[in-house]
Order: C-alpha cells, then sequence, then structure tokens
C-alpha cells in the first residue's frame, strides 16, 4: 500500500445549498456564475450551480466562501495537468 499524503485541512461545509465554505484549497483555476473549479489537497473540484458568487477567497488560509444555489460538487484528480481544457480531460 502506497503511504498516504499529509492532508492538511480539506473541508467542504454546506448551508442549505445556498452558502459553501471550503477549506484546503490550494489554488482558483477559474470561475463564473454557473461554475467554480478548485485545485484542493485532495483534487480538483468543480462546482455547480446557479448566480455562484465568492464571498471570500484568502489563499493563503486555503479558504473560501460561495453564495449561490449550489447542484453538484465533483472531484477529479490533480495528476492530469496537461494544458488541455477541462471537457477535453472528462472525455478521453
Amino acid at each position: 500500500m502506497e503511504e498516504s499524503k499529509k492532508v492538511l485541512n480539506h473541508k467542504v461545509m454546506i448551508d442549505a445549498r445556498r452558502r459553501s465554505s471550503i477549506t484546503g484549497v490550494l489554488d482558483v483555476i477559474s470561475f463564473d456564475a454557473k461554475e467554480v473549479l478548485l485545485e484542493t489537497e485532495l483534487g480538483i473540484l468543480t462546482i455547480q450551480g446557479d448566480e455562484l458568487h465568492v464571498n471570500r477567497l484568502t489563499l493563503e488560509k486555503g479558504e473560501i466562501d460561495l453564495d449561490g444555489t449550489l447542484d453538484s460538487f465533483c472531484y477529479s484528480d490533480k495528476k492530469n495537468n496537461s494544458g488541455d481544457s477541462f471537457l477535453k480531460k472528462m472525455f478521453r
């Protein structure tokens, strides 16, 4: 069994599908009103919804707060760091 990596502090808290607080964020890859892509300690996190808004972002602490209608949270491995778009990666 491979030795596990140290996970510093990755948590996702969702309040009534309208607010989310996330820790363990390394970088914001992209965001708009429908989708937020985050690099976290546990991989790429894709958040989809409607009227998404970043209320607070503190990369030094690895924290982000979002508002809007939260529809889905999906993780993918961060090993796929080529320059391809997210959709190309999904349909390989």
